[in-house]
């Protein structure tokens, strides 16, 4: 005997994407409102090359180094601390490191590298205004733009002692 094989009438089911269009609906919002729209700035960092021997050097080596401490600014020679700044309502005093920055570019124009020494827990946003500070000077010029003076361009970062 011969059987026939059924056919059973599927009926078509329609998806209900309607609970999915619900969680998009939140969650699309949600996303956009909670996202993080950053801008990466890089810092660029000039490693000192290691000095060529054989040659004396005309003027005697000077070393300019900046130390970030949590509670102050100092300005070393690589032996001797010469200034300190201390930290003042919070804020660093890079107004009296400009000074003595510029101070030191008249009696060494021809010095282009400064070490910024860094204690533990620095915060990055004052790491970058310090480096600033060393790099550049902004000067206010007669036609009222703003100029920049290129003071110690670069610069080394490492651990403050």
């Amino acid at each position: 005997m011969r059987r026939k094989k059924h056919l059973k009438l599927q009926e078509e089911v329609e998806l209900d994407v309607t609970s999915f269009m619900n969680l998009m609906v939140v969650l699309i919002p949600f996303l956009l409102a909670t996202a993080v729209f950053s801008q990466v700035t890089i810092q660029e960092l000039n490693v000192p090359s290691p000095g060529v021997g054989g040659a004396t050097p005309d003027k005697p080596l000077v070393t300019i180094e900046v130390m970030v401490r949590k509670e102050s600014i100092e300005i070393s020679n690589g032996k001797v601390i010469t200034n300190r700044f201390p930290k003042e309502e919070g804020e660093y005093d890079l107004e009296a490191l400009t000074g003595v920055l510029l101070n030191l570019k008249e009696q060494y124009p021809d010095k282009e590298d400064a070490t910024v020494l860094l204690e533990p827990d620095i915060e990055y946003n004052d790491m970058i205004a310090v480096m600033d500070t060393v790099k550049f000077h902004d000067v206010a010029s007669e036609d009222g733009e703003d100029q920049s003076q290129v003071l110690f361009p670069e610069i080394s970062i490492g651990d403050a002692p």
